[in-house]
């Protein structure tokens, strides 16, 4: 229930609903799209990756002397959970053909290609098999697959959507193999929605051309998400999980070669190693480091460690400049702050508008023009609704949909949705929703190739811990792609690599080479990672809490 201080805007939306609704249904544009020049401008002036202080230079590793995400940089500069000589490394604890760090859609597409090629693998997974943002994805999956597409279509749409930073190979990889994708995930067990006559239901997304939006309701990532951890599940001699025991650093050989990893016991607090022959990273994003103190959608889990482990190694990282903030993340309710509200409202006709009722920017702009101009209307023009916290937000029309799709709309295509807002009094087929951009997902990773392989021979990476595939701006539905892509690409290039390669003597060398390095840079920092959790506790909190600690053991 919104708070009456909120009743005259609300009334504002309804008042001017059947003027932008008659617009709607005459064929004009409500609000015209931006000129790349307007979309130049918005971006610089209001986009937090824009602000000086989001970027900062990295002062050691493959990267070092480039500007990239503060908090990002952070991380990277900090010391490692283990010292080398802890660890005998001649007797491994666990040995394995692959192994797969991460549990989330990539890391289970991964699995299910290599048991496919006779692989054995082993996922270690911080949290539960599937606890990840691929689980959270709502509004679906790109992929061209209707008459009126094309691949090349959405290549050129992935392509403009990133600023033409993307790798032209993974983007060809991406939108190439989405055909394919779709099929083989019907094939696992996904129901995809569909029209009447059997033909895919597609809609469109911010900056596409042609509808080639699949999905499951709004619990696509769900679907899919279930699906593959039933098919690694059906296959436990093949795959062995270990939940609840993330991998905290990369193993390589004498060579330089990736030779496993080291895994922490999340319960027992014990450490173990694990030989494999190749391994895969598919940790994910950064979302739970709060960018710039941005609201996240992202999972509990989701603290950039495959970033750390790799760089430590010595992979490379590209556009680590880059952060999405997605336009439509919940700011009222409060409880749910940061909550995704899919582009697919958007894309069904919701609008975003501001105190007056006004549509003040294009529905469907790619997300970071989008959301920019969220922020301009809020910050600059202060034509944004605060609630009762402090925060701000722009109403997002939702019951416009039932007007232009059809009474049951709603309810039908987005039944969680509803259901989320109705548990506080909020019905959104009847009441707009307030919105504001949330922290959604890590545009830049770790370097690969369209097969997955990284400069660390015997490493490859998947889904949002790779970069390269969005360039510096992710299109809608290109993310639950790039995890089935590339998770099957990693299988099967990961898979024919084990089988011809021979490790040589283990080292954690590295480790200690890194730290040595940032004695050399004068680096001092009581950071630990990767991070693994994220911590809610106030910084001058968590500081006297360190030097009581300090202080009792010398004692």
């Amino acid at each position: 229930m919104y708070p009456e201080y909120m009743t005259e805007s609300l009334k504002l939306v309804e008042q001017t609903r059947p003027k932008r609704l008659a617009l709607e249904r005459s064929g004009k544009p409500v609000f015209p799209p931006m000129t790349a020049e307007e979309r130049e401008t918005v971006l610089n002036r209001f986009h937090p990756d824009y602000r000086k202080e989001s970027r900062r230079v990295i002062r050691i590793g493959p990267n070092k002397g480039e500007e990239i995400t503060t908090e990002v940089a952070d991380i990277l500069e900090s010391h490692s959970r283990i010292r080398p000589e802890m660890f005998d490394l001649s007797r491994p604890d666990y040995e394995t053909d692959l192994l797969i760090v991460g549990g989330g859609g990539a890391g289970c597409a991964a699995a299910i290609i290599a048991l496919q090629n006779g692989v054995k693998s082993i996922i270690s997974t911080k949290l539960r098999l599937g606890d990840a943002n691929s689980m959270m994805s709502q509004g679906g999956m790109q992929a061209a697959v209707t008459p009126q597409d094309s691949p090349t279509r959405h290549y050129l749409d992935a392509l403009g959507g990133g600023h033409f930073d993307n790798k032209p190979d993974l983007v060809r990889a991406l939108t190439e193999d989405g055909p394919e994708v779709v099929k083989w995930l019907e094939e696992l067990g996904v129901v995809w929605d569909k029209n009447p006559d059997g033909s895919m239901y597609v809609l469109h997304g911010g900056g596409t051309s042609r509808k080639r939006m699949h999905s499951c309701r709004d619990y696509t990532g769900a679907v899919i998400m279930r699906t593959l951890m039933d098919e690694v599940r059906n296959h436990p001699d093949m795959v062995t999980v270990l939940e609840f025991m993330p991998t905290v650093e990369l193993i390589l050989d004498h060579r330089g070669r990736c030779a496993g990893g080291v895994i922490y016991n999340m319960e027992t607090e014990e450490y173990f190693t694990v030989k494999a022959k190749a391994t895969i990273i598919a940790t994910g994003g950064y979302g739970r480091l709060h960018i710039r103190g941005f609201d996240t959608t992202n999972h509990y889990g989701a603290t950039g460690d495959g970033l750390v482990m790799a760089y430590r190694a010595g992979a490379k990282l590209l556009y680590m400049d880059s952060v999405q903030y997605h336009p439509t993340g919940a700011v009222f309710p409060e409880q749910i702050a940061g909550f995704l509200i899919t582009e697919k409202i958007r894309g069904a006709g919701g609008q975003p508008l501001n105190k007056f009722g006004e549509l003040f920017v294009f529905p469907r702009e790619p997300r970071d023009v989008e959301s920019a101009a969220f922020i301009r209307e809020c910050l600059e023009r202060h034509n944004g609704i605060q609630t009762p916290s402090g925060r701000w937000g722009v109403w997002l029309d939702s019951p416009l949909i039932e007007i232009i799709q059809g009474s049951g709309y709603l309810e039908k295509n987005f039944p969680a949705m509803v259901r989320q807002f109705i548990r506080y009094n909020i019905d959104i087929t009847k009441e707009p929703m307030l919105v504001y951009p949330s922290l959604h997902y890590q545009n830049g990773g770790i370097e690969i190739n369209d097969r997955c392989e990284t400069n660390i021979p015997g490493l490859y990476v998947a889904g949002e811990a790779s970069g390269g595939v969005h360039g510096r701006n992710r299109l809608m539905g290109n993310s639950v792609l790039d995890y089935n892509v590339f998770g099957r690409r990693a299988g099967k290039y990961a898979s024919e690599y084990v089988k011809h390669v021979v490790l040589g003597k283990l080292s954690l060398a590295h480790i200690s080479a890194y730290e040595n390095e940032m004695k050399k840079a004068r680096i001092k920092t009581d950071r630990i990672a990767p991070v693994l959790l994220p911590s809610y506790t106030p910084e001058e909190v968590r500081r006297r809490q360190l030097t009581a600690h300090y202080e009792g053991t010398l004692r």
